[in-house]
């Protein structure tokens, strides 16, 4: 059974710092590709970083800079370091891997940005 357990989630003002965190059990996250995603409310989900088995990784282009994706493989763990934080920012943020078959979503984690 796969579980994605998200957390670190939470308010942060403007210009604050948050880690997101994304536990796997039940798949080995190291083998595929990890994304993180953010959904604004009224907005379409988005990609907003992925981390890939080689380890290299994308951003979209409104969090280069700001944003880091990381892997830790002895915790099974991938997270999304958030610094800069703006308002746009906004939003429930989801963790999801990609199998040859199936990508396995979590159950996402909500950030807000307050000024």
């Amino acid at each position: 059974q796969v579980e994605l357990v998200e957390s670190g989630g939470g308010l942060v003002q403007s210009g604050g710092s948050l880690r997101l965190s994304c536990a796997a059990s039940g798949i080995i996250f190291s083998v595929y590709k990890v994304g993180w995603y953010r959904q604004a409310p009224g907005k379409q989900r988005e990609l907003v970083a992925a981390i890939f088995r080689g380890g290299s990784t994308n951003y979209v282009d409104s969090v280069k800079g700001r944003f880091t994706i990381s892997r830790d493989n002895a915790k099974n763990t991938v997270y999304l370091q958030m610094n800069s934080l703006k308002l746009e920012d906004t939003a429930v943020y989801y963790c999801k891997v990609d199998t040859l078959g199936l990508g396995y979503w979590g159950q996402g984690t909500q950030v807000t940005v307050s000024s």
